[in-house]
């Protein structure tokens, strides 16, 4: 499972998921990506699962970069736990994706293959997606 090695605070503040990504929005490494189209929370076992649908679709074929980490504890509280005493200890990690943000990217294989490798990705994630192919990416309208 994705997590940071060490992190400065063990708790975090939960954060907005307002505007569009500004980094990552480009195919900067394969020719095929996955792109979110809205903003979500994506957990760790949640890339897990998407990558381990694709290796498994790739069979040692081609190549796969992934662009997203997850680096934000999210925390809950016990269940039938009465309100105060502090907030509740770090139960899982999550990475911040905004819409536009690249989540894979792959490279050698047909765009048959890749796209139906990226669509079992797709289906692992919890926000909608697009698949982008290079020659389709317009670069002016971010």
């Amino acid at each position: 499972m994705l997590m940071p090695k060490r992190i400065k605070y063990r708790k975090h503040h939960r954060g907005n998921r307002k505007g569009k990504a500004t980094r990552a929005n480009k195919l900067d490494f394969g020719e095929f990506g996955l792109q979110a189209a809205e903003p979500a929370w994506i957990s760790a076992r949640q890339i897990e699962a998407g990558r381990v649908a694709i290796s498994k679709f790739l069979k040692k074929s081609g190549k796969l970069w992934l662009r997203i980490f997850p680096d934000k504890p999210v925390t809950k509280k016990p269940a039938e736990t009465r309100m105060g005493k502090g907030k509740g200890n770090p139960e899982f990690w999550v990475a911040v994706v905004k819409p536009g943000r690249m989540i894979f990217e792959l490279e050698g294989l047909t765009h048959e293959d890749s796209t139906e490798a990226l669509r079992r990705a797709a289906s692992k994630m919890p926000c909608k997606t697009h698949i982008i192919k290079r020659e389709e990416m317009d670069y002016e309208s971010y």
